[in-house]
């Protein structure tokens, strides 16, 4: 197998565990990864056990003194590296995402230069962690704080954006001093391992940064929470698994970054040039085919202008081609799994029996291949099922508002708080509306608000802590407060 894939991608992918800077071979054999768009299974990865993570684990715990006491300068030239090793190999890694994971191979192109972005954000980051001094108010002593690493990081990571997600958290928490064992998804492991030879070969020390890949998620995490060593957990996932990796990370009073799931508003005002917010929701709704916790998830669109941005945007859509993602001329690839498929089919039969309109999909193409036609449903009643759910693919279903107070309270009628899209030529709204609805980013007339340079996260039950920005290097350490009187 692994020939065939070094033969596609132009890639000789590691397909082992990565412990303490020595590629090993898992004690639970093997686990297959599968093409979505054909169904085979296209390499076999190594398959970890709960004492192959504490390996790991105690590899990251032996090389963390090291690594701390690194200057920062020193730590920002390996990220610095791997960000140009990672543009260097562009094609070939997505080319490789694009065989595990699915998706169109222009898509897949686009989140291996953002992927690097984190390492090349991050490298310039790992030199400004500024600690802070100042006069204790009743003038008795100096308060000095410095910012500490905060020490093994276990980083688990989803398949949906394979590569950028597993960056997003190792540049951070390599540029604070931290070591990591990365957790990537069973379905798309070999993009983070890819991602690990990268960083070895950037020169980043044995036990820095160490790989497990398993097929029993559930109790290799569990068992690393309860490793007193571990002391930080970052995790991108659904809500449901955030909340019972919370509870055990509760044993030990892990700190944990949580980036979870989201239920995106996307807000179209009568005031708004149409042909842009068609043009945005192309990008919001359908980057990564739809699979992404920042994807537009229900559409709100002001009665005035509803008609013209269904039938424009179902246009569009329809004009999409589906197929396998290394196919030329491929806009939109298969759902990452059978089962990812089918919920998205039982949502938009359900949203229809409701009394929402297909407008243009609502179908699986009679093919191999976990596909899914993009889809339009108008008229989708303000209470239907399918708007309180993630959807993860390449529906729209859009519902008509009359007044902007109703706008705002059907968006924040979700558990979820992660992002929402506002388009509206008055600036004065624009920021009205940014300010009134509960997520943790909005994008104005834009349909992607995600940047290495920016606080990325949510509220409510969409997560905790931020992503991105010097907001995500803090993540990654404690303050530590000295009195002292000099």
């Amino acid at each position: 197998m692994a020939a065939d894939l070094a033969g596609m991608t132009g890639m000789n992918a590691p397909t082992q565990l990565l412990i303490g800077g020595q590629w090993s071979a898992g004690r639970a054999g093997v686990l297959p990864v599968i093409d979505p768009a054909t169904e085979d299974p296209i390499a076999e990865v190594a398959n970890a056990t709960v004492e192959d993570a504490l390996d790991a684990v105690a590899a990251a715990h032996a090389a963390l003194p090291g690594w701390s006491a690194t200057p920062p300068r020193t730590r920002a030239e390996c990220l610095r590296r791997a960000y140009e090793l990672m543009i260097a190999d562009a094609e070939k890694l997505a080319r490789l995402m694009v065989l595990e994971n699915g998706k169109a191979l222009k898509d897949a192109r686009a989140e291996v230069t953002y992927a690097a972005e984190f390492f090349r954000w991050f490298a310039e980051e790992a030199v400004r962690l500024d600690g802070m001094v100042t006069t204790a108010p009743s003038g008795a002593n100096k308060i000095l704080v410095l910012h500490q690493p905060v020490g093994v990081a276990v980083l688990v990571t989803p398949w949906n954006f394979p590569a950028a997600m597993a960056t997003r958290k190792i540049g951070p928490a390599l540029a604070a001093g931290c070591t990591v064992v990365l957790k990537p998804a069973k379905e798309t492991p070999l993009s983070a391992l890819a991602v690990a030879a990268i960083l070895r070969e950037a020169g980043v020390p044995d036990g820095v940064v160490n790989v497990v890949t398993t097929a029993t998620a559930g109790p290799v995490v569990a068992a690393m929470l309860a490793d007193p060593r571990v002391r930080k957990l970052s995790f991108t996932g659904s809500t449901e698994v955030g909340r019972v990796l919370l509870r055990a990370a509760a044993g030990t009073v892990t700190n944990c970054s949580m980036e979870l799931g989201g239920n995106a508003p996307f807000l179209v005002f009568g005031d708004a040039d149409v042909d842009a917010a068609v043009d945005g929701a192309m990008i919001a709704k359908m980057r990564n085919g739809g699979e992404a916790c920042t994807a537009a998830n229900r559409f709100y669109v002001h009665e005035s202008v509803a008609e013209e941005f269904s039938a424009r945007f179902a246009a569009r859509l329809a004009a999409l081609t589906v197929g396998p993602g290394l196919q030329d001329g491929t806009d939109v690839g298969p759902l990452v799994n059978a089962d990812t498929r089918s919920k998205v089919a039982t949502l938009v039969e359900g949203a229809a029996k409701e009394g929402g309109r297909v407008v243009t999909g609502g179908v699986a193409p009679d093919r191999r291949g976990y596909f899914y036609a993009p889809t339009v449903l108008d008229q989708v009643p303000p209470t239907a099922a399918i708007l309180s759910e993630e959807i993860f693919g390449p529906v729209a279903p859009i519902v008509r508002f009359t007044d902007t107070d109703q706008a705002i309270a059907m968006a924040n009628a979700t558990e979820y708080g992660l992002v929402s899209y506002v388009y509206t030529a008055d600036l004065r709204r624009a920021l009205r509306v940014s300010e009134a609805l509960e997520s943790g980013m909005v994008g104005i007339n834009r349909g992607v608000v995600s940047d290495p340079a920016a606080p990325f996260g949510g509220v409510k039950q969409s997560g905790l802590g931020r992503e991105g920005g010097h907001w995500g290097l803090l993540e990654f350490t404690e303050a530590k407060y000295i009195a002292v009187d000099w």
